[in-house]
């Protein structure tokens, strides 16, 4: 199993909309990928226009909630193979010590993506927004699911996801 965290600030938007593209894809796909999101100042709720344009998409959104990424550096916490941030301050944040697969750290890389939440246009310019960022989103997602995850070496993987975030 690859585990895939994606880190946002407040974890509210953007990396919710990782997650559940991430998961989506990857049942759909039938790959064996669990995608997680956190943040390092979680807002405590997931903003609803993320969960609106993921139901619409026809992703499940059950269990998907705004949370630390404090959770993620336990001693019980999935061993991480890919730490994705997608904004510009979880980016440049120091972040904890996440354990990666055979004790090597996860690789970390950086797709950003602008905030949706806060787009012009009253409820409309959001919500048209969010759904643009989740086809960004998916289709970067997509993009990593056709990798060879489990037969990739590290050096080989951190290419091809640093030549994805710059498509």
């Amino acid at each position: 199993m690859t585990h895939i965290l994606i880190l946002c600030t407040h974890n509210s938007a953007r990396s919710v909309l990782a997650e559940g593209m991430l998961n989506h894809w990857a049942k759909q796909l039938e790959k064996n990928v669990r995608a997680y999101s956190a943040g390092s100042m979680p807002s405590g709720r997931v903003n609803p226009f993320a969960l609106s344009v993921l139901r619409d998409a026809g992703v499940d959104t059950e269990g998907l909630r705004s949370k630390s990424w404090d959770e993620f550096a336990q001693s019980n916490a999935p061993p991480l193979s890919i730490v994705i941030t997608v904004c510009d301050s979880a980016a440049a944040e120091i972040c904890p010590i996440f354990t990666g697969q055979a004790g090597d750290p996860p690789i970390k890389v950086h797709w950003g993506y602008p905030d949706p939440s806060s787009a012009d246009g009253g409820d409309e310019g959001k919500r048209r927004a969010f759904e643009l960022t989740r086809q960004a989103i998916a289709y970067r997602m997509l993009q990593l699911l056709q990798l060879p995850l489990a037969s990739m070496k590290r050096a080989e993987l951190t290419t091809a996801l640093q030549n994805i975030s710059r498509s």
